[in-house]
């Protein structure tokens, strides 16, 4: 992989990551236009999320902090328990637990049945309309310092739709909190905490397991990828969190829609195989594989 690559990988990974409009789906094109391996692109950007981890907990430090200090001192018995601290401390934690289940049990279609394009544009199109209900019809009244152990499982298990390609961590997540009342601002905050276990999780499995191509000359594309995510990620991060509190998930859910929209007339048409880049016969260059069949 060339640097030029990496730059373009990690720019579209820190932008996509925390925008909910899927990472995972933006990358899965990207390579697809690029004429690369879907399965070489995925590890690659799951080696990478360490950037976009970086940025968010650098942008949340105090609250991460903050957490882990109530939290710990709840498991001790000398905080208390029921602090706002202590409860998104828990609330992280338990929260992760639903996506590593259903992430064992749904590894089959995860890895094959659900990178299908097809799949991948009536995600974009059915998230972006639940978030668009989440966002016009929530109460969106709550704040994060109101957060119970409850609500962490519940939006921690709304990340088990991330594992579909183009429904987005951040967007599922978002839509989850908004629907246990939280507004904008706190959906995003809580949906930017809760993720960091599992992508974190995320980036150590794949670095073991692609430790011997990290040897062999993969080592500076991830390094150079994972900075260029950082920067672009942490402003992400900074661009959301003001922009839904004025604007909301609109501009989002249009260009979902319109995306989702585009994708399935380009595989009915034929200029677009759902299939492309799964394997080393579809992995052609961008002209063939995204403009011909």
């Amino acid at each position: 992989m060339g640097l030029m690559t990496a730059i373009l990988l990690g720019v579209v990974q820190g932008l996509t990551e925390y925008l909910p409009v899927s990472s995972d789906a933006h990358v899965r094109l990207t390579m697809v236009a690029l004429g690369m391996s879907d399965v070489g692109g995925a590890a690659y950007t799951a080696m990478i999320h360490f950037g976009t981890i970086l940025a968010v907990l650098l942008y949340f430090w105090k609250d991460i902090v903050a957490a882990l200090r109530g939290w710990f001192k709840s498991l001790g018995g000398s905080g208390n328990k029921n602090s706002p601290e202590a409860r998104l401390g828990w609330a992280v934690v338990l929260g992760t637990i639903p996506v590593v289940v259903a992430a064992l049990v749904l590894k089959k279609p995860v890895e094959t049945t659900f990178r299908s394009i097809y799949y991948i544009a009536f995600a974009f199109i059915g998230m972006g309309i639940v978030m668009l209900c989440m966002d016009r019809f929530g109460k969106n009244n709550r704040k994060s310092s109101s957060i119970t152990i409850v609500d962490g499982l519940i939006v921690g298990a709304w990340q088990i739709f991330a594992l579909i390609p183009g429904m987005s961590r951040s967007g599922s997540t978002i839509a989850g909190a908004q629907s246990r009342g939280f507004d904008r601002e706190s959906a995003a905050k809580l949906s930017f905490l809760i993720a960091i276990p599992t992508i974190t999780g995320a980036g150590l499995f794949e670095a073991y397991h692609s430790r011997h191509e990290l040897a062999h000359g993969m080592m500076m594309p991830v390094v150079v990828g994972n900075i260029v995510s950082f920067v672009v990620g942490y402003a992400a991060i900074a661009f959301l969190m003001q922009f839904l509190k004025k604007y909301g998930v609109g501009v989002f859910v249009a260009y979902r829609i319109v995306l989702g929209i585009v994708l399935i007339a380009m595989m009915q048409s034929g200029h677009l195989s759902p299939t492309a880049g799964a394997d080393d016969d579809t992995a052609k260059p961008a002209a063939t594989a995204m403009l011909s069949r």
